[in-house]
Protein backbone atom coordinates (compact mmCIF):
# COMPACT_ATOMS: atom_id res chain seq x y z
CA UNK A 1 0.00 0.00 0.00
CA UNK A 2 1.40 3.72 -1.01
CA UNK A 3 0.73 7.06 0.11
CA UNK A 4 0.08 10.00 -1.65
CA UNK A 5 -0.84 13.06 -0.53
CA UNK A 6 -4.42 15.12 -1.79
CA UNK A 7 -7.53 17.17 -1.59
CA UNK A 8 -11.07 16.67 -1.65
CA UNK A 9 -10.63 12.93 -0.81
CA UNK A 10 -13.59 12.52 0.48
CA UNK A 11 -16.22 13.62 -1.44
CA UNK A 12 -14.07 12.06 -4.38
CA UNK A 13 -14.46 8.48 -2.55
CA UNK A 14 -18.41 9.61 -1.93
CA UNK A 15 -18.59 9.89 -5.85
CA UNK A 16 -18.17 6.12 -6.51
CA UNK A 17 -20.50 5.32 -3.38
CA UNK A 18 -17.25 3.74 -1.53
CA UNK A 19 -17.30 4.27 1.97
CA UNK A 20 -14.05 5.19 3.43
CA UNK A 21 -12.13 2.35 5.03
CA UNK A 22 -10.31 4.76 7.40
CA UNK A 23 -11.01 8.81 8.28
CA UNK A 24 -8.66 10.23 10.75
CA UNK A 25 -9.16 13.63 11.28
CA UNK A 26 -6.27 15.53 12.49
CA UNK A 27 -6.12 19.07 14.78
CA UNK A 28 -4.86 22.04 12.57
CA UNK A 29 -1.33 23.40 13.81
CA UNK A 30 1.29 24.84 12.17
CA UNK A 31 2.77 23.69 9.11
CA UNK A 32 6.16 24.49 7.30
CA UNK A 33 7.27 25.10 4.51
CA UNK A 34 9.50 22.27 2.37
CA UNK A 35 13.06 23.82 2.24
CA UNK A 36 15.77 22.64 -0.31
CA UNK A 37 18.77 20.33 0.85
CA UNK A 38 20.61 23.28 1.30
CA UNK A 39 20.29 24.47 5.23
CA UNK A 40 21.49 28.17 4.71
CA UNK A 41 19.10 30.55 4.00
CA UNK A 42 21.58 32.87 1.92
CA UNK A 43 22.72 29.79 -0.26
CA UNK A 44 19.27 29.04 -0.75
CA UNK A 45 18.47 32.62 -2.06
CA UNK A 46 21.67 32.38 -3.96
CA UNK A 47 20.78 29.73 -5.70
CA UNK A 48 17.47 31.07 -6.77
CA UNK A 49 19.25 33.99 -8.16
CA UNK A 50 21.76 32.04 -10.06
CA UNK A 51 19.26 29.56 -11.71
CA UNK A 52 16.40 32.40 -12.11
CA UNK A 53 19.33 34.93 -13.87
CA UNK A 54 19.51 33.20 -17.48
CA UNK A 55 15.78 32.92 -17.91
CA UNK A 56 15.37 36.68 -16.56
CA UNK A 57 18.06 37.86 -18.54
CA UNK A 58 16.62 36.05 -21.81
CA UNK A 59 13.53 35.12 -21.66
CA UNK A 60 11.50 37.21 -18.99
CA UNK A 61 12.92 40.62 -19.03
CA UNK A 62 12.22 41.88 -22.30
CA UNK A 63 8.99 40.46 -22.65
CA UNK A 64 7.77 41.25 -18.97
CA UNK A 65 8.49 44.73 -20.41
CA UNK A 66 6.85 44.83 -23.32
CA UNK A 67 3.74 43.47 -21.68
CA UNK A 68 3.56 45.44 -18.34
CA UNK A 69 3.72 48.86 -18.97
CA UNK A 70 4.54 51.67 -16.72
CA UNK A 71 1.68 54.38 -15.70
CA UNK A 72 2.80 56.89 -17.96
CA UNK A 73 4.91 58.02 -20.71
CA UNK A 74 6.83 61.39 -21.73
CA UNK A 75 8.36 62.34 -24.93
CA UNK A 76 12.32 62.15 -25.35
CA UNK A 77 13.41 62.50 -29.14
CA UNK A 78 13.07 61.97 -32.92
CA UNK A 79 15.50 60.12 -34.49
CA UNK A 80 15.30 57.90 -37.82
CA UNK A 81 13.33 54.87 -38.43
CA UNK A 82 14.86 51.53 -37.71
CA UNK A 83 13.56 47.95 -38.38
CA UNK A 84 10.99 46.61 -35.95
CA UNK A 85 10.03 50.18 -34.45
CA UNK A 86 6.48 50.35 -34.10
CA UNK A 87 5.10 52.19 -37.42
CA UNK A 88 2.65 53.88 -35.01
CA UNK A 89 5.48 56.45 -33.80
CA UNK A 90 6.25 57.71 -37.03
CA UNK A 91 5.79 61.40 -37.04
CA UNK A 92 4.73 61.87 -40.37
CA UNK A 93 5.72 65.61 -40.50
CA UNK A 94 9.19 65.23 -39.89
CA UNK A 95 9.33 62.39 -42.22
CA UNK A 96 7.58 64.42 -45.04
CA UNK A 97 9.88 67.39 -44.23
CA UNK A 98 13.03 65.29 -44.79
CA UNK A 99 11.68 62.58 -47.21
CA UNK A 100 13.15 59.83 -44.76
CA UNK A 101 10.70 58.03 -41.94
CA UNK A 102 11.40 59.31 -38.36
CA UNK A 103 9.42 58.40 -34.84
CA UNK A 104 9.13 60.06 -31.83
CA UNK A 105 10.89 58.07 -29.04
CA UNK A 106 9.29 58.24 -25.40
CA UNK A 107 10.58 57.33 -22.02
CA UNK A 108 8.62 54.99 -19.97
CA UNK A 109 7.81 56.16 -16.62
CA UNK A 110 7.88 53.02 -14.72
CA UNK A 111 5.88 53.13 -11.22
CA UNK A 112 4.17 49.83 -11.18
CA UNK A 113 3.34 48.01 -8.41
CA UNK A 114 3.92 44.55 -8.51
CA UNK A 115 2.28 42.02 -5.75
CA UNK A 116 2.20 38.03 -5.11
CA UNK A 117 -0.21 36.37 -3.62
CA UNK A 118 1.60 33.39 -2.33
CA UNK A 119 -0.57 30.82 -1.10
CA UNK A 120 1.71 28.67 1.22
CA UNK A 121 -0.89 26.15 2.95
CA UNK A 122 -0.14 22.40 2.87
CA UNK A 123 -1.57 21.23 -0.28
CA UNK A 124 1.94 23.38 -1.32
CA UNK A 125 3.84 20.69 0.12
CA UNK A 126 3.18 18.06 -2.41
CA UNK A 127 5.10 17.52 -5.78
CA UNK A 128 6.23 13.65 -7.26
CA UNK A 129 9.51 15.26 -8.05
CA UNK A 130 9.53 19.14 -6.62
CA UNK A 131 6.99 20.30 -4.17
CA UNK A 132 4.24 22.65 -6.00
CA UNK A 133 5.98 25.44 -2.91
CA UNK A 134 9.49 24.67 -3.98
CA UNK A 135 8.14 25.44 -7.71
CA UNK A 136 6.25 28.29 -7.25
CA UNK A 137 8.97 30.63 -5.30
CA UNK A 138 10.81 29.75 -8.15
CA UNK A 139 8.75 31.17 -11.10
CA UNK A 140 7.97 33.77 -7.97
CA UNK A 141 11.86 34.93 -7.58
CA UNK A 142 12.40 35.09 -11.20
CA UNK A 143 9.45 37.51 -11.86
CA UNK A 144 10.59 39.59 -9.04
CA UNK A 145 14.00 39.71 -10.46
CA UNK A 146 12.34 40.79 -13.53
CA UNK A 147 10.05 43.38 -11.71
CA UNK A 148 13.42 44.88 -10.37
CA UNK A 149 15.41 44.75 -13.51
CA UNK A 150 12.11 47.20 -14.51
CA UNK A 151 12.40 49.44 -11.68
CA UNK A 152 8.56 48.10 -10.35
CA UNK A 153 7.66 48.30 -6.92
CA UNK A 154 7.53 44.55 -6.03
CA UNK A 155 5.68 43.44 -2.72
CA UNK A 156 3.79 39.76 -1.61
CA UNK A 157 1.10 38.63 0.49
CA UNK A 158 1.76 34.95 1.63
CA UNK A 159 -1.76 33.59 2.56
CA UNK A 160 -3.10 30.15 4.16
CA UNK A 161 -6.85 30.31 5.49
CA UNK A 162 -5.85 34.13 6.91
CA UNK A 163 -3.34 36.56 5.16
CA UNK A 164 -0.17 35.57 7.43
CA UNK A 165 2.55 38.32 6.12
CA UNK A 166 2.34 41.41 3.95
CA UNK A 167 5.12 42.67 2.70
CA UNK A 168 4.54 46.36 0.84
CA UNK A 169 5.47 47.31 -2.60
CA UNK A 170 9.04 48.84 -2.92
CA UNK A 171 11.86 48.97 -5.56
CA UNK A 172 15.39 47.26 -5.39
CA UNK A 173 17.03 43.96 -5.32
CA UNK A 174 18.00 44.42 -1.51
CA UNK A 175 14.00 44.23 -1.24
CA UNK A 176 13.89 41.64 -3.33
CA UNK A 177 16.06 38.96 -1.39
CA UNK A 178 14.50 40.32 2.07
CA UNK A 179 11.31 38.83 0.86
CA UNK A 180 12.64 35.94 -0.52
CA UNK A 181 14.48 35.47 2.85
CA UNK A 182 10.99 35.89 4.26
CA UNK A 183 9.20 33.36 2.18
CA UNK A 184 12.03 30.23 2.56
CA UNK A 185 11.80 31.16 6.85
CA UNK A 186 8.14 31.55 7.10
CA UNK A 187 6.01 29.03 9.47
CA UNK A 188 2.50 29.21 8.13
CA UNK A 189 0.26 29.42 11.28
CA UNK A 190 -2.55 27.19 9.33
CA UNK A 191 -2.52 24.35 6.90
CA UNK A 192 -6.12 25.15 4.97
CA UNK A 193 -6.42 27.57 2.09
CA UNK A 194 -9.23 30.51 1.82
CA UNK A 195 -8.53 32.66 -1.77
CA UNK A 196 -11.23 34.38 -0.85
CA UNK A 197 -9.86 36.44 2.20
CA UNK A 198 -6.59 36.64 0.53
CA UNK A 199 -8.14 38.40 -2.49
CA UNK A 200 -10.45 40.83 0.23
CA UNK A 201 -7.31 41.46 2.08
CA UNK A 202 -5.69 42.68 -0.93
CA UNK A 203 -8.36 44.81 -1.84
CA UNK A 204 -8.24 46.71 0.90
CA UNK A 205 -4.99 47.14 0.99
CA UNK A 206 -3.92 47.90 -2.20
CA UNK A 207 -5.97 50.77 -3.57
CA UNK A 208 -3.14 51.78 -6.50
CA UNK A 209 -3.37 50.48 -9.91
CA UNK A 210 -1.15 47.75 -10.39
CA UNK A 211 -0.40 44.14 -11.54
CA UNK A 212 -1.34 41.08 -9.00
CA UNK A 213 -0.34 37.48 -9.66
CA UNK A 214 -1.98 35.42 -7.88
CA UNK A 215 0.20 31.53 -7.37
CA UNK A 216 -1.81 28.89 -6.01
CA UNK A 217 -2.92 25.21 -6.86
CA UNK A 218 -6.48 26.70 -6.55
CA UNK A 219 -7.83 24.11 -4.41
CA UNK A 220 -10.04 26.95 -2.25
CA UNK A 221 -13.97 27.12 -1.78
CA UNK A 222 -15.79 29.80 -3.85
CA UNK A 223 -13.61 33.35 -4.05
CA UNK A 224 -15.71 34.86 -7.77
CA UNK A 225 -16.50 38.11 -5.45
CA UNK A 226 -13.83 38.71 -3.90
CA UNK A 227 -12.18 38.20 -7.42
CA UNK A 228 -14.40 40.62 -9.25
CA UNK A 229 -13.88 42.96 -7.07
CA UNK A 230 -10.68 42.73 -7.39
CA UNK A 231 -9.90 42.70 -10.97
CA UNK A 232 -11.80 46.44 -10.84
CA UNK A 233 -8.92 47.67 -10.35
CA UNK A 234 -5.70 45.31 -10.54
CA UNK A 235 -4.28 43.50 -13.43
CA UNK A 236 -4.58 40.25 -12.32
CA UNK A 237 -2.68 36.91 -13.68
CA UNK A 238 -3.30 33.55 -11.71
CA UNK A 239 -0.30 31.23 -11.93
CA UNK A 240 -1.84 27.43 -11.08
CA UNK A 241 0.79 25.03 -9.74
CA UNK A 242 -0.20 21.64 -10.42
CA UNK A 243 1.41 18.13 -10.54
CA UNK A 244 0.93 15.13 -12.87
CA UNK A 245 -0.06 13.03 -10.20
CA UNK A 246 -2.73 15.13 -9.04
CA UNK A 247 -4.46 14.87 -12.65
CA UNK A 248 -4.18 10.89 -12.92
CA UNK A 249 -3.78 8.43 -9.93
CA UNK A 250 -1.64 5.59 -10.75
CA UNK A 251 -3.30 2.28 -10.79
CA UNK A 252 -1.07 0.65 -7.54
CA UNK A 253 -4.35 -1.57 -5.95
CA UNK A 254 -4.82 -0.08 -2.87
CA UNK A 255 -4.00 3.60 -2.04
CA UNK A 256 -3.65 5.52 1.28
CA UNK A 257 -5.04 9.41 0.16
CA UNK A 258 -4.33 12.11 2.74
CA UNK A 259 -5.43 15.70 2.49
CA UNK A 260 -2.70 17.40 3.44
CA UNK A 261 -4.49 20.12 4.79
CA UNK A 262 -7.14 19.01 6.89
CA UNK A 263 -5.39 15.17 7.78
CA UNK A 264 -8.29 13.52 6.34
CA UNK A 265 -7.37 9.92 5.09
CA UNK A 266 -8.79 7.21 3.50
CA UNK A 267 -8.29 3.97 1.68
CA UNK A 268 -9.01 3.37 -1.97
CA UNK A 269 -8.75 0.82 -4.47
CA UNK A 270 -6.81 2.57 -7.41
CA UNK A 271 -7.56 -0.29 -9.89
CA UNK A 272 -10.99 0.05 -9.69
CA UNK A 273 -11.97 1.52 -13.08
CA UNK A 274 -15.40 3.37 -11.60
CA UNK A 275 -12.99 5.26 -9.44
CA UNK A 276 -10.64 5.80 -11.76
CA UNK A 277 -13.18 7.38 -14.21
CA UNK A 278 -14.44 10.03 -11.17
CA UNK A 279 -11.88 10.83 -10.31
CA UNK A 280 -10.57 11.82 -13.11
CA UNK A 281 -14.12 13.26 -14.21
CA UNK A 282 -14.08 15.80 -10.86
CA UNK A 283 -10.47 16.40 -11.30
CA UNK A 284 -11.84 17.78 -14.81
CA UNK A 285 -15.07 19.51 -13.89
CA UNK A 286 -12.78 21.15 -11.10
CA UNK A 287 -10.20 22.41 -13.78
CA UNK A 288 -13.11 23.55 -16.14
CA UNK A 289 -14.90 25.24 -13.28
CA UNK A 290 -11.97 27.64 -12.91
CA UNK A 291 -10.86 28.07 -16.38
CA UNK A 292 -14.57 29.29 -16.99
CA UNK A 293 -14.53 31.74 -14.06
CA UNK A 294 -11.22 33.41 -14.93
CA UNK A 295 -12.64 33.43 -18.97
CA UNK A 296 -15.69 35.53 -17.60
CA UNK A 297 -13.12 38.25 -15.78
CA UNK A 298 -10.61 37.47 -18.63
CA UNK A 299 -8.13 36.80 -16.37
CA UNK A 300 -4.74 35.35 -17.80
CA UNK A 301 -3.88 31.59 -16.52
CA UNK A 302 -0.66 30.42 -16.59
CA UNK A 303 -0.38 26.88 -15.68
CA UNK A 304 3.08 25.29 -14.41
CA UNK A 305 3.42 21.76 -13.42
CA UNK A 306 6.07 20.69 -10.89
CA UNK A 307 8.41 18.32 -13.29
CA UNK A 308 8.45 20.35 -16.37
CA UNK A 309 10.52 23.93 -16.62
CA UNK A 310 8.12 26.82 -17.03
CA UNK A 311 10.19 28.72 -19.54
CA UNK A 312 7.55 27.09 -22.32
CA UNK A 313 4.18 27.94 -20.62
CA UNK A 314 5.74 31.69 -19.40
CA UNK A 315 6.75 32.58 -23.22
CA UNK A 316 3.14 31.36 -24.61
CA UNK A 317 1.45 33.72 -21.38
CA UNK A 318 3.72 36.84 -23.02
CA UNK A 319 3.03 35.67 -26.74
CA UNK A 320 -0.58 35.78 -26.25
CA UNK A 321 -0.18 39.35 -24.02
CA UNK A 322 1.69 40.63 -26.69
CA UNK A 323 -0.95 40.04 -29.92
CA UNK A 324 -3.76 41.33 -27.75
CA UNK A 325 -1.85 44.32 -27.40
CA UNK A 326 -1.03 44.93 -31.03
CA UNK A 327 -4.75 44.34 -31.55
Amino acid sequence: MKRIIKNSLKRIAKSINKKPLRINKQKQGPSKIKKTNISSTLRQIKKLDIKTKSLVDGLITGNYHSVFKGNGIEFSEIREYKTGDDIRTIDWNVTARYNKPFVKEFIEERDLNVYFLLDISSSGSFGKTKSKTHKAIELVASLMFSAAQNNDNVGVILFTEEVEKFIPARKGKRHILKILDTILNFKPKYKTTSIKNALSFTSQVIKRKGIVFIVSDFYANEFTKPLKILKQRQDIIAIKITDDIEKTLPDVGLLELEDEETGEQILVDTSNQEFQKNYKKTMQENSNKLDKLFKKYKIDQIEITTDEPYEKPLKQFFKIRKNRMVK
